[in-house]
Parts: C-alpha cells; structure tokens; sequence
C-alpha cells in the first residue's frame, strides 16, 4: 500500500510540476517573449533564413519604438505572415530614396548593415524615386536589411503600429552567433 501511494505521489508531483512549467511558458509565450524563426533572405547578412531570434513583447510598454528597431510584425497583405524587417521611418518622418540612397528628414542614412543599394519596385510600388512621402501617425516605415530580396514599405507602404508583435533583443541560433541585437542607428537619430 505505501508503495502505490508514493508512486501516487511522485506521479502528482511530476504532473505538478509540469502544469507549473507549461503555464509559465504560456504566460511568457503569450504577454513576454516569443520565439521566432527567419524565413527567408531579406534580412541578410543581419539574420540569415534559419536564424532562430527571439521577440521582446514588452520593450515598447517601456521606451518608444526607435528607427533601427528590427521588428516582427503581421504582414499587411497576409495577417497569417509575420516579416521581420528595420524600421527605417517614424510617425510624421520624411522618407525619400534618391540614387538609391535612403534619406530620413532630409538626412542621409548611413547603413553600413545593408547587403546592396536601395531599389525600387517600378511604377505600382508605393514609394518611388525621388518623391517623399509622410509616414502617417500610428505607422512606421520599415525596410529589409537585403533591399533587392525584401518585400516592405517601399512596396506596400507603412504598417500600423498595432500589426508589431515585438521586437527583435535576441539571436538564440547558430550557436556561433548567439547575443543581443543592437539597433545600428547612433542615438541621435534613432527618436
């Protein structure tokens, strides 16, 4: 009899402990943090298609969104999609390609972290060469680090904040690149 019991016993601990875990996890999965993977190369060479990332859910209920920020967010032509992309442009930011140059309210963005120019996707894109646009209040303009292999602002226009399921704090996979992600902007230019 005291063998079943504690058999009993150390089956309802396990399945204590277990229950604890797994509501843990949720609570973390669904209000802190959540796991990613990139699919893909628009982000290259920052993040490789495979790249396993993980997404802060929280950081902008503590600071404002920054331009650098890379972000997780629904796709505005699929909500079943994510993308992961930069932001280049705030609310009420002037955004202009020129001579596939990027410019932020009039000043030249230096992005040592792209893999090519800026492009251009042609006349039923929605920015084109040389013609500024707004980026309207709520939004952001957000670009892929791999500008000819990324679909983003430049094609559908800006996204509302309120697709953003996070942002990118952490690479968890390949091993030999595991760390923190930092924004590449210097302060002053990322507010």
């Amino acid at each position: 009899m005291n063998i079943i019991k504690s058999i009993i016993d150390f089956v309802m601990d396990i399945l204590e402990t277990v229950t604890f875990v797994g509501s843990l996890f949720i609570v973390i999965y669904l209000f802190i943090m959540m796991p990613n993977q990139v699919k893909g190369v628009s982000m290259e060479p920052t993040f490789q298609s495979g790249d396993y990332i993980l997404t802060s859910k929280i950081t902008y209920k503590f600071r404002p969104i920054e331009r650098g920020d890379v972000v997780v967010f629904k796709s505005p032509k699929n909500p079943d999609i994510e993308y992961i992309k930069r932001i280049i442009g705030l609310p009420g930011d002037k955004i202009l390609v020129s001579n596939s140059q990027v410019f932020v309210n009039d000043q030249l963005l230096n992005e040592n972290y792209i893999s090519a120019p800026t492009n251009l996707w042609g006349e039923n894109a929605f920015l084109k060469e040389n013609e500024p646009v707004i980026v309207p209040e709520n939004y952001v303009f957000v670009m892929g680090d791999n500008r000819p292999r990324s679909s983003d602002s430049r094609d559908f226009g800006p996204i509302p904040i309120t697709s953003i399921d996070g942002v990118v704090f952490y690479r968890y996979f390949p091993p030999q690149k595991t760390g923190f992600i930092k924004n590449p902007f210097p302060e002053s230019l990322r507010k």
